[in-house]
Parts: C-alpha cells; sequence; structure tokens
C-alpha cells in the first residue's frame, strides 16, 4: 500500500445546500497526497438549492448519477445500483466511503458485492424518527442493521449521534462505531463581518434598531417551521420589541408556511419589506453576509445530525435558540452561545425566545476566543486529519 495512492471512492446521496455536500468536498480534496478520491454523487430534488459549485469552487469534478435520487424508486435505483458497481470495478477502490442514507444503501452493498477491502458509512442524520410511519421506519431500521453488518466502521458526526445509533436504534454494537465532527472552512465567518451586516441590512432594508433572527434550511416538515412561525407570533404579540425574521431556504411547505403566517397575522414577502414580519429569502449562497445581518439563529427541527447553521452562527458571533434534536448540544460549547430547550415543548422554546428577544441588542457578538474555539473543533482540517486516521486503522486491521 505504501507505494500506491490509497484510492476511495466516496458516495454521496446528491450535492444539495447543506452541511453534507462541504463534507463529502472537503474530505474529497484535502485528505493529503497519499489519497486518491473519486467523488460519486446523485441528484438535488427540484425543490433543494444545488450546490454543486462548492465542488467546483475546490477544483473537483464530481462523477453524477442521474438515477441516484432521493425518493424510492426500484427502476431508479437499480440503474444506480448497477452504476456504481461499474465504477467500483473501474476505479478500483481501497476505501468505499458512503454518506447518507440512499448512498449508504446503495453504495454499501454494491461495495459488498464488488468485495472492497474497507467499506464505511458516515451518518448525516438519519430517519429512524420524525420522518415516515412506523412500517417503513421499521423497514429502514432492518436494511441498516444488515448494512451495518457489512460495514468496516460507521461514522457518527456527534458522540450524542453515536449514543442513539448504538443503543437506541441498535444499528450496530458501540464498537463499530467512530466519531468524526463535520468541518468547515470557517474563515469567512471572522472576515469584514461589520461590512457584511451593513450590507446585508442595506439590501433588505433592515434598521439597525430591528433585532433580526434567521431560520436557515430546507423548508419541509422535518424541520418544523410551524412550530417556529407560532413562536414568532407570541413574541410579537406579547412584546413590543422591534423584530425581523428571515427564513432562509426554499422547499415544498413554502406555500403552506405562507398560509399559516396570514392565520398567525404574521405579514411575509419575499423581497425586501421593512413592515414584513417574515422575510422568505429563498436560499442565499453567502450565508457569511446572512448571519453578519443578523442577530439570532433559532433552528426548531424535529429530527437533525449536527446543525451546519448553529456551527456556523457561533463562528460569525451570534447565539441560537434550538430544539434538543441530534448533535445540537455538542455544539454548546458556553451558555452564552444559546438556549437548547426540550424537543417539542413549545412553551420552554417560546419562553426562551421571548428572554433572549427582550434582554439582546442589535449587533451583540460573541467573545472572539470562544469563536475560535468553536471554528476549530469544527475546522476542515481537523476532520481531514480524524477521518485520514480511521482510514489508516481499518486498512492496517484488514
Amino acid at each position: 500500500m505504501s507505494s500506491q495512492k490509497i484510492r476511495v471512492l466516496r458516495i454521496a446521496n446528491r450535492l444539495n445546500v447543506g452541511g453534507p455536500t462541504y463534507n463529502v468536498c472537503y474530505l474529497t480534496k484535502h485528505l493529503g497526497d497519499s489519497y486518491e478520491t473519486l467523488l460519486v454523487a446523485g441528484l438535488e430534488d427540484a425543490s433543494e438549492g444545488s450546490s454543486l459549485y462548492v465542488a467546483k469552487s475546490m477544483g473537483i469534478s464530481p462523477r453524477l448519477i442521474p438515477s441516484m435520487q432521493r425518493s424510492i424508486n426500484l427502476s431508479r435505483d437499480r440503474k444506480a445500483y448497477l452504476a456504481i458497481r461499474k465504477i467500483i470495478r473501474e476505479f478500483k477502490p481501497h476505501i468505499v466511503h458512503t454518506h447518507a442514507a440512499k448512498a449508504g444503501a446503495i453504495g454499501r452493498y454494491a461495495a459488498y458485492k464488488e468485495n472492497v477491502p474497507v467499506i464505511l458509512h458516515t451518518y448525516h442524520g438519519h430517519v429512524f424518527h420524525s420522518y415516515f410511519g412506523r412500517v417503513k421506519t421499521t423497514f429502514f431500521l432492518l436494511i441498516e442493521r444488515f448494512l451495518g453488518r457489512k460495514s468496516n466502521a460507521l461514522i457518527a458526526i456527534s458522540p450524542l449521534q453515536k449514543q442513539e445509533l448504538s443503543s437506541v436504534f441498535c444499528i450496530a454494537p458501540s464498537s463499530k462505531f467512530r466519531v468524526v465532527p463535520l468541518g468547515f472552512d470557517l474563515d469567512r465567518f471572522f472576515t469584514n463581518m461589520d461590512n457584511k451586516r451593513l450590507s446585508f441590512r442595506k439590501e433588505w432594508e433592515v434598521a439597525e434598531d430591528v433585532f433580526a433572527l434567521a431560520l436557515i434550511g430546507r423548508l419541509v416538515p422535518v424541520k418544523d417551521h410551524t412550530f417556529f412561525l407560532e413562536s414568532i407570533a407570541f413574541v410579537k404579540n406579547n412584546s413590543n420589541e422591534k423584530i425581523q425574521v428571515f427564513l432562509v431556504g426554499d422547499g415544498e411547505e413554502k406555500n403552506t408556511l405562507m398560509v399559516l403566517c396570514d392565520a398567525l397575522n404574521l405579514s411575509f414577502n419575499t423581497a425586501p419589506d421593512p413592515n414584513a414580519d417574515i422575510i422568505f429569502t429563498s436560499w442565499i449562497t453567502e450565508v457569511d453576509r446572512v448571519l453578519a445581518g443578523v442577530d439570532l439563529v433559532c433552528l426548531t427541527s424535529k429530527n437533525e445530525g449536527t446543525p451546519v447553521s448553529l456551527i456556523e452562527a457561533g463562528c460569525a458571533g451570534k447565539p441560537f435558540i434550538s430544539t434538543d434534536v441530534g448533535g445540537v448540544r455538542d455544539i454548546l460549547l458556553d451558555s452564552d452561545q444559546g438556549v437548547v430547550t426540550p424537543q417539542g415543548d413549545r412553551n420552554a422554546f417560546q419562553k426562551s425566545l421571548f428572554s433572549w428577544v427582550k434582554e439582546s441588542k442589535p449587533g451583540s457578538v460573541l467573545n472572539h476566543a470562544l469563536r475560535k474555539q468553536i471554528a476549530q473543533r469544527f475546522s476542515y482540517k481537523q476532520l481531514c486529519s480524524t477521518m485520514s486516521k480511521v482510514y489508516e486503522q481499518l486498512l492496517t486491521s484488514q
């Protein structure tokens, strides 16, 4: 192995806007000279923003498989499976590393059938609650347990996720899991933030005395924007604070959420409007400008892995209020950084949100030392170093 590069076939669900895209791209680009990595990915849904630009900005040309899509379709999925088996025979990887559910199912089984020496999978999140009914969820659990037995290792992105996957859902024994936190290039959240704040607020016509909040993510049921908008209505109805909310993202729930805004007496717009309570911005690629411009980031998901928006918020100096899901508690390094409320506890979330808005001033930021601590923990350099060690250990044990 020392005389040749270690070939890694990295298979991602799709290159849509979100943390997994950055994760697979950094691992593809920055593992080191001893690795040769081929990135393969499916296609994003029509309602999702594409993040192919992330790969291209790093000089990566992923091999796209049109038949590998998020929804289950036996004919399409078989085509994707056969395509991946063909790629494995051509590339002859020492390692197949899959990321997220669909890629994990198709890619790992293909790797197993092609006798790839090392097979591992990263759970960026999971679908074992809050997505499907009991029968479908049980079916997916059985598949994951089967694939877990065919995997040399399973990667959790936080200690809490590892505990949930191994002890609650019994995907595989705890000994098969490795914890490798997500990693990003977070420098942009420390650069020219004052100018970015002025720019964002000028573009969206937000006065400096307005307390701006953001929820960043797909407009889909699992993100529970209904919970969030009802909490915003509570704050609006019980305080005189000047607030404006930015929903950054897009998805199938957009029209439903606009109807809900009307029902909650929350005015909304999709364009700059200083009089609107809620602004639907759709996707914004320069999220550093968003985080510079707002004062608080929220998350109300029913299910998460490690929310990228909260990591980036901390580096940008902005606190968060979140429901207690996935690896959120692993992000919270200091009480100044925010509040985590029990999942589904609307009263606790609303009280925390009300207090934070009431007691905070627009423009306040976290101290620099805390921001740097967050950035160091979730650095892409740390991600690549840790993952490289995992690969080496798995290869030497063969």
